[in-house]
């Protein structure tokens, strides 16, 4: 079992910065993908981004590339997002997961199902 714990969000106003963190415990050696997902009032949780546990490549939605940036501290088994220039669109619930799928693929990281764990969600609100 991975437990997961997000911190950070709050209420930001446009073109302002949040970082949020996820914190891991539990099975975390078992862990091979961690993702941030955000889901918005009436709209399906989407993929924002994801980190492999091992290596240092990232990917990132279309609608946040260039603004968000993921890092990953193994050592305290933490995941942050930083997010800079936020905009209203950005408003939603942020959710930390992870994945301990060894044979995920680039693409499948930004599948929902693709992930066993997750965190209960840190809320982001941006006002215009």
């Amino acid at each position: 079992q991975v437990q997961l714990v997000e911190s950070g969000g709050g209420l930001v106003q446009a073109g302002g910065s949040l970082r949020l963190s996820c914190a891991a415990t539990g099975r975390t050696s078992s862990v091979h993908v961690m993702g941030w997902f955000r889901q918005a009032p009436g709209k399906e949780r989407e993929f924002v981004g994801g980190i492999p546990w091992h290596i240092g490549n990232t990917m990132y939605a279309d609608s946040v590339k260039g603004r968000f940036t993921i890092s990953r501290d193994n050592a305290k088994n933490m995941v942050n997002l930083q997010m800079n220039s936020l905009k209203p669109e950005d408003t939603a619930l942020y959710y930390c997961a992870a994945s301990t799928d060894s044979g995920l693929s680039w693409s499948g990281l930004k599948s929902v199902s693709a992930y066993g764990y997750w965190g209960l969600g840190t809320q982001v609100t941006v006002s215009s």
